[in-house]
């Protein structure tokens, strides 16, 4: 039975042992643990870096170490007497984000409502595949069976994060931003970047729809802190945006374009302009006419109800289809039903 006062080590075989040590030691700021036998030493425990390492005589693969560094210097990477390498990285990179690849895309969910499993028991739907170069990624997750989550504090480092309740409620906790609370369907919240959160609980059939950018995007526990600080800080800045929780039953609709309304989350403001979200329906016309956009993205998804997507010929769309429009293309909708909600998320 596995105990929490359990430690491992990495074995890394070594037939020469004193010039490793002076390599580990000297070279990189390690310390010896234990060493033996006294006469002659062959067998070594050394320690540094966050590792535990083993070295003692034997065969086989040297190993590959990462040791993460406030400043490695321009990719080094250095091996050891014994034929261990040794890559020195940045210990905080900056997010990398990669080049737009425009594309139009449209996602069925009748064509494929599948998903994959994703952290905490999420269900993950691909909403667009391609990822638009590794610039985008957008997500329809689910929680069928609902209930409390097995979810940690955790922050992601990204540029763009947003999330979006389609059905259901789900409790959630933010950084700064006082006790848990909950979010129905309609509401949405920008996480801007390294915001520590936890989602602790959700009702059977949770729908949500997350975008985030990059795509390939990491996601760090923080075991350290606890939610909920019992703080609220509700001007803070992170990395230079600001928390937003929008909640759909305290927000009007205004008119938009010819015939349509439009419900604003703020969104824009929070981001200090780096994306906006707002949820479209119908109002005195079924149509509506957009012209072509110069911006990174425009993402839609069919909250509820069906229309027409006019771009370069007719698609029909049904609830859970999600739509890309490349920049210089004009768009729009037609034979919109009464009850359609579209969810746009715009890059500008």
């Amino acid at each position: 039975m596995f105990k929490p006062t359990d430690q491992a080590e990495v074995l890394l075989p070594c037939n020469d042992l004193q010039p490793t040590l002076d390599f580990f030691v000297g070279e990189l700021g390690f310390r010896i643990d234990v060493i033996f036998p006294a006469d002659h030493p062959q067998v070594a425990r050394i320690s540094g870096r966050g590792v535990r390492l083993r070295l003692e005589p034997g065969d086989g693969d040297p190993g590959h170490l990462r040791l993460a560094m406030a400043d490695p210097g321009e990719g080094r990477v250095l091996t050891a007497p014994n034929g261990t390498r040794i890559e020195l990285v940045e210990a905080d990179p900056p997010v990398v984000i990669p080049p737009l690849v425009p594309d139009f895309v449209l996602t069925r969910y009748g064509n494929d409502p599948t998903s994959g499993q994703g952290r905490a028991g999420m269900m993950y739907r691909d909403l667009i595949p391609g990822r638009l170069g590794g610039r985008f990624i957008a997500s329809h997750i689910s929680i069928p069976g609902g209930g409390l989550l097995s979810d940690w504090v955790h922050f992601h480092k990204i540029r763009f994060q947003m999330i979006f309740v389609r059905r259901g409620w789900v409790k959630v906790v933010y950084e700064d931003q006082g006790e848990p609370f909950v979010m129905q369907a309609g509401d949405c919240v920008l996480q801007p970047p390294r915001i520590r959160h936890r989602v602790l609980e959700a009702s059977v059939g949770l729908e949500v729809v997350e975008i985030g950018c990059p795509a390939l995007h990491e996601t760090l526990a923080d075991p350290e802190m606890e939610l909920p600080t019992g703080r609220v800080l509700p001007d803070r800045d992170y990395g230079g945006q600001a928390f937003l929780r929008h909640v759909a039953a305290d927000t009007a609709w205004t008119a938009f374009g010819d015939g349509f309304e439009r419900q604003d989350t703020g969104m824009l403001a929070a981001t200090r302009g780096i994306g906006d979200c707002y949820i479209l329906r119908p109002g005195a016309s079924r149509g509506l006419a957009q012209p072509a956009h110069a911006g990174e993205l425009m993402f839609g998804f069919v909250l509820e109800g069906t229309a027409v997507l006019e771009r370069q010929g007719e698609h029909a769309l049904s609830p859970a289809d999600a739509f890309v429009i490349p920049a210089g293309e004009a768009w729009g909708l037609k034979d919109c039903s009464e009850d359609l909600r579209l969810l746009q998320v715009v890059v500008p």
